[in-house]
């Protein structure tokens, strides 16, 4: 049986998300990115794609090797879109400081190329087909499977707002707007994508010691070639999180750890015909987390 480590998104961010972490992530952010590391959390940042990204992932590697240090280290990893940058740097894949340089990067190409007026909805209730069906000819885009019945569509605050409205009207649960302020994970990236392609020729990668699972693939990756364009290129590529949590389950994941702030994945993964347990480090705490995987081991 097999450990999982799972890592946020955008939207799962919260002010003061970088205090108090544990190990020393956030000194080694400061050494790389000066003072703007003592503000990345705070209310006023947070509403800005590279605060908010760089956050996750400082947050995301320090939990998990805190995790490591009580003795739990991950089979497998895997992160939903900037997720995938502190699951790479847990596999031993990308080191810790080129994925800050990466992501500061990252979150500017985003930012820069849709500054306002665009970002993600969330709609549950319905299936991708009838998603399909809404979206057509409204210049809004397919973002993440999330589940069956838990999809993100991509463009335009107006549009957006249009498809929301008609997929309430056609029976969804909830359709609602995400805290994030690009749209994501589709073609409208593509540009932005590219560069961040050509950023990640200068860096050097290596194999990981763990599995790295693709959420835009649900796919394991060894190679660090492909590991690299999986990670550029993600921001443009829809997320099929649904798909990677049903690959873990078949490679005997029975624990799923999701490294804060949040549960949202936690969520997500129980609906994905998960046969495990599945927690959120935030809500259980640490001491849990190692008990389950002590048992797990057993």
């Amino acid at each position: 049986m097999k450990i999982l480590f799972t890592f946020p998104g955008q939207g799962a961010q919260r002010a003061g998300m970088l205090q108090n972490l544990p190990g020393t992530e956030r000194a080694v952010a400061r050494e790389v990115l000066g003072a703007e590391a003592d503000l990345l959390d705070a209310a006023d940042a947070l509403q800005h794609t590279r605060a908010v990204q760089l956050s996750l992932l400082i947050a995301g590697v320090s939990w998990a090797r805190e995790l490591e240090r009580r003795g739990v280290a991950p089979d497998i990893v895997s992160g939903l879109s900037i997720g995938a940058y502190p699951a790479a740097v847990i596999a031993g894949a990308l080191e810790f400081t080129d994925a800050l340089r990466l992501v500061a990067l990252r979150g500017d190409l985003m930012e820069q190329a849709y500054p306002h007026g665009y970002g993600l909805t969330a709609i549950m209730g319905l299936t991708m087909a009838q998603v399909e069906s809404l979206i057509a000819g409204t210049g809004t885009y397919i973002a993440n499977l999330n589940a069956e019945t838990q999809i993100v569509i991509a463009g335009s605050d107006e549009a957006m707002a249009s498809v929301a409205t008609r997929a309430l009207e056609k029976g969804a649960n909830k359709a609602q707007r995400l805290a994030v302020s690009v749209p994501s994970h589709c073609e409208l990236l593509a540009e932005p994508a590219q560069k961040l392609v050509q950023a990640f020729s200068e860096v050097t990668l290596s194999r990981p010691r763990c599995a790295y699972l693709s959420g835009s693939t649900g796919r394991v990756l060894w190679q660090p070639e492909k590991i690299a364009d999986d990670l550029a290129m993600n921001m443009a590529r829809t997320v099929r999180w649904q798909e990677a949590v049903i690959s873990a389950n078949e490679r005997e994941a029975r624990l799923a750890i999701e490294m804060p702030p949040g549960g949202v994945l936690t969520c997500l993964t129980r609906k994905a015909t998960w046969d495990g347990e599945t927690i959120s480090l935030e809500r259980s705490g640490v001491d849990v987390a190692v008990h389950l995987a002590t048992r797990l081991r057993a």
